[in-house]
């Protein structure tokens, strides 16, 4: 089944209820295990990894309202995701959201099974994609903006930006139809993320100083702590988005490593180059640049493909957070587009290319061509550019009549933690 899907230009994550319905009454116990596993990798690449990467990266007085914005998001999301966002983005509906028929989780009986596996078992596995999603765009608004103003964003934003293009993606919508590959999310995850990221970062403007002050991350160990959680989770990302631990795994698996290796030698070497010394940071980049390049891509293209795919995200990474961050003139502060947009472009394009039968990877459908393929591929990132950044400014723009964007300029420069949370990281 899986071998089917790929070749339809699906992953079995993003089965039917029409397939769900022709599955198995009885669930592989192999299978159901190996996505509880997966399913609580990807949690824990939220809580702790996104938030210690990222509260690492920013300054001290902020570090807590960044764990805060990172757990507090993720249960909201979880609780969405219950009561319609599964059901929007899996149920059967047009072309660009699902119908109501699973909302609260009704009509999914406690034995159904989704491929190989319990439909629980999916709705959790997504549930953390959707959360992991939503974490990733606070990085780029950290420092400036009020709590309830976050929270405001992510109900609008989650249910007018992340369950459509799920949908579209890995529900059997437009893209999918479209033939549009993306095997862990690099449209549905992280550019959808790092535009939301994007948008939110001009329109709450520059925190007070920048470009004047010397904003240097707090602490790298704990960015490095992150780092080390999110890629050891990053396996349940791409392996269980085979949703069955199958030989499309295996290659999930091993793509995943040699692309992030990849990724890593390329951005320390390339900031050894042009900067003269290789920093902990430019590797810890590394490490989530090659993450986030494989992710369309590790279930269709060979090894020697993921190689490739690794060394140039790792170097449009770099790319990302120095030449680019300076022409777009914005304030984001853990350089969530230079990294998750970027590479994310990078590794859905070239997922059209190694793809292909003739450089190691799965192959096409039946009568595509890699010309057709990679163009399919740039239309479906340039939908998610779109669809995201307007559902964004819609959601940003909301927050902002209903509470305000941002906290004023003394609370600020104090600092969040104790101005939006009355707490101090360190206590002295």
């Amino acid at each position: 089944m899986n071998k089917v899907l790929t070749k339809l230009g699906l992953t079995s994550l993003a089965l039917l209820p029409s397939l769900a319905m022709a599955a198995p009454a009885v669930a592989d116990k192999a299978d159901n295990a190996f996505m509880m596993i997966c399913t609580a990798l990807v949690l824990f690449m939220s809580i702790p990894g996104i938030a210690l990467f990222y509260g690492g990266l920013i300054r001290a007085k902020n570090v807590l309202s960044m764990l805060t914005q990172v757990a507090v998001t993720f249960s909201l999301v979880c609780v969405l995701w219950m009561v319609y966002g599964y059901s929007l983005a899996f149920s059967e509906g047009n072309a660009f959201f699902g119908g109501f028929e699973w909302a609260m989780l009704k009509n999914i009986q406690l034995t159904a099974v989704m491929g190989s596996f319990y439909q629980y078992i999916h709705v959790a596995f997504q549930a953390s994609f959707a959360c992991i999603t939503v974490g990733l765009i606070v990085g780029a608004i950290a420092e400036r903006i009020r709590f309830s103003a976050v929270l405001i964003f992510v109900l609008v934003w989650l249910t007018l930006a992340y369950l459509p293009i799920a949908h579209m993606v890995w529900g059997g919508g437009y893209l999918a139809q479209d033939g549009a590959l993306d095997f862990a999310g690099g449209t549905v995850v992280h550019i959808n993320a790092a535009v939301a990221g994007l948008v939110g970062a001009y329109l709450v403007g520059k925190r007070a100083g920048f470009g004047k002050e010397a904003f240097k991350p707090h602490n790298l160990p704990m960015v490095f702590m992150g780092t080390a959680i999110l890629y050891v989770g990053w396996f349940g990302f791409n392996a269980g988005s085979a949703s069955a631990a199958n030989e499309i795994a295996a290659l999930a698996f091993l793509n995943t490593v040699i692309a992030t290796a990849g990724a890593v030698l390329s951005w320390t070497f390339g900031e050894w180059a042009v900067r003269g010394k290789p920093s902990l940071l430019g590797a810890c980049s590394g490490f989530i640049g090659g993450l986030v390049a494989i992710t369309p891509a590790c279930g269709y293209v060979g090894v020697g493909g993921a190689l490739i795919i690794g060394l140039v995200g790792g170097l449009a990474g770099l790319w990302g957070v120095t030449t680019l961050k300076k022409w777009l003139r914005v304030d984001d502060p853990c350089d969530v587009f230079g990294v998750h947009g970027v590479c994310g472009i990078v590794g859905c394009i070239l997922t059209g290319v190694f793809a292909s039968s003739s450089l190691g990877g799965v192959g096409y459908a039946e009568g595509v061509t890699m010309g057709h393929q990679v163009w399919v591929q740039i239309f479906s990132v340039g939908v998610t550019i779109v669809w995201s950044g307007v559902a964004a400014f819609i959601g940003f723009k909301l927050a902002d009549m209903i509470v305000g964007l941002r906290v004023p300029e003394e609370q600020e420069r104090e600092g969040l933690d104790v101005n939006s949370h009355g707490e101090n990281a360190y206590n002295q």
